[in-house]
């Protein structure tokens, strides 16, 4: 999974185009690099599935 492809990931989330993205176990070092450089890095929501895979959602408020 490339920066690029990850950044468009997370602004489909922002934007409320998609409800939530799935990131394989194996992709998940390359997105986490890339999502914590961002601004608005506590909205969002990563819910560990079974198997190694994370679910992620963006929320209205921060997390604290």
């Amino acid at each position: 999974m490339s920066e690029t492809e990850i950044l468009e990931q997370l602004q489909s989330l922002r934007t409320r185009e998609v409800e939530e993205i799935m990131v394989l176990k194996e992709d998940f070092l390359a997105f986490r690099s890339v999502l914590v450089k961002q601004e608005d890095f506590k909205q969002f929501r990563g819910i560990a599935k079974q198997g190694g895979n994370i679910l992620f959602q963006y929320l209205d408020t921060p997390r604290s």
